[in-house]
């Protein structure tokens, strides 16, 4: 570990990745990377949080089916979401019989799983790990806003929380897209206090990780086709670009916001775009693992970012914690000359 990146040796690949979403996803301008969209927002469940269960246990096994894998052989499932207690994970893989560990990250879920599953494979204590999440828009605005019924007005800085969930199977295989490296986020805590403005909240951890990322590697940002943060929305994209030109650094070309990318804003109300657990996951899997898995990407940064938030603790005035990881992917697995870790090259 250099600073706070860690460098996989091994490379450990990403064998899988499955998205399902609903039906604000399907009408959407990224639909076509969904593996399935349900239209049905209960996922034929008596209830949202039921369904949002449903919702994350079909991703895991459309991920499982496009790697041919049966569940025995994965060794270990991290996976978490934004209801309390990960219920939405807990109830849709009860019935599975893996290994399981509970991760929170809020919106930042995926690249958590994703980092701790590559350390399981790197480290030769698993063979293949799974990680998945999910959100639901009526489930969360319930916890974390009002019901839907309540029908309370959403303001400008407000985003959609997406209906949707991403798994993906990391193992020790030779398919890319492989996972290089990674940075442990940091909490980052501006003082932000309004819970419908998250974009400006997490905007600040982005900067942070990325930052942090390219000063432990010496990479250039013009070294990935793409910089991608999780769901900063319009507003916090803004912000994110504005803290990398205060340092002299204009990453506008390479900046891509799946929250900027699940919805039309211009056909679907979503205010400043998407945001959930899910959002990101889904975007991770159904679209950015293709294109480098094809080598349309040959590199990217992924930096998913979430908002700590809880509903309680905010009404008691806090302000909104926030936390990003950033994990390089690669369709290469080759040496890059001016990283080494403890005298090695980054292989």
């Amino acid at each position: 570990m250099k600073g706070n990146t860690v460098f996989f040796n091994s490379a450990p690949a990403v064998a899988s990745a499955a998205a399902v979403g609903g039906k604000m996803e399907g009408d959407g301008p990224m639909s076509a990377c969904f593996d399935e969209i349900n239209e049905d927002p209960f996922f034929s469940c008596d209830t949202f949080e039921q369904g949002e269960s449903r919702l994350l246990r079909e991703a895991v096994l459309r991920a499982l089916d496009k790697g041919s894998l049966k569940k025995e052989q994965i060794d270990v499932i991290l996976g978490g979401d934004l209801l309390d207690q990960c219920v939405g994970t807990t109830y849709g893989i009860r019935d599975l019989d893996i290994p399981y560990l509970g991760i929170y990250g809020a919106c930042s879920t995926v690249t958590e799983g994703l980092l701790l599953s590559s350390l399981f494979v790197d480290g030769g204590y698993a063979s293949r790990a799974l990680a998945v999440t999910s959100s639901h828009f009526c489930a969360a605005e319930r916890q974390y806003r009002f019901p839907l019924n309540y029908g309370g007005q959403r303001t400008p800085t407000s985003q959609y929380t997406a209906t949707a969930a991403g798994a993906l199977v990391v193992s020790a295989e030779r398919l890319p897209p492989y996972v290089r490296a990674a940075t442990v986020g940091k909490v980052v805590d501006m003082g932000v206090t309004d819970a419908a403005n998250m974009g400006a909240a997490m905007a600040p951890a982005a900067y942070s990780s990325i930052k942090r990322f390219l000063a432990d590697t010496g990479l250039r940002p013009d070294f990935f086709d793409a910089i991608v943060t999780g769901d900063l929305g319009k507003v916090g994209s803004r912000l994110l670009c504005e803290l990398f030109e205060r340092d002299g650094i204009d990453i506008r070309s390479l900046h891509r916001d799946c929250g900027t990318m699940l919805y039309s804003f211009e056909e679907q109300d979503v205010h400043a775009g998407a945001s959930g657990a899910g959002c990101a996951a889904s975007m991770l899997c159904g679209f950015f693992v293709p294109k480098l898995r094809s080598g349309e990407f040959k590199n990217i940064l992924f930096a998913a970012t979430g908002a700590l938030l809880s509903p309680t603790v905010n009404a008691q005035g806090e302000s909104i914690p926030s936390i990003s990881h950033a994990v390089w992917l690669s369709y290469e697995t080759g040496t890059v000359p001016d990283i080494r870790f403890k005298g090695r090259r980054l292989s």
